[in-house]
């Protein structure tokens, strides 16, 4: 395989994790699928993330997420062992 395409298919591979994100989250539903509503949001964050709060948005975020992952894998461990 060439080497472009093997980098195209980890930039595909990569944004569909990254939508998968969006769908996880539930905002596909909480937007009614409204794709300027969820790129409006997008656009908040990066905003967000480049003003003087952003280090302390940054941590915030990375906090609840790596809550919600943590509590997706033990939910997921629980329902291996039914």
């Amino acid at each position: 395989m060439r080497g472009w395409q093997v980098e195209r298919r980890k930039r595909t591979r990569h944004l569909i994790e990254l939508g998968g994100l969006v769908a996880k989250a539930g905002i596909v539903e909480l937007t009614n699928d409204d794709r300027a509503i969820i790129y409006g949001a997008l656009l908040w964050v990066a905003t967000k993330l480049q003003s003087h709060e952003g280090e302390h948005a940054r941590s915030l975020w990375a906090a609840k997420g790596k809550q919600a992952f943590d509590a997706e894998w033990h939910e997921d461990q629980r329902s291996q062992r039914r």
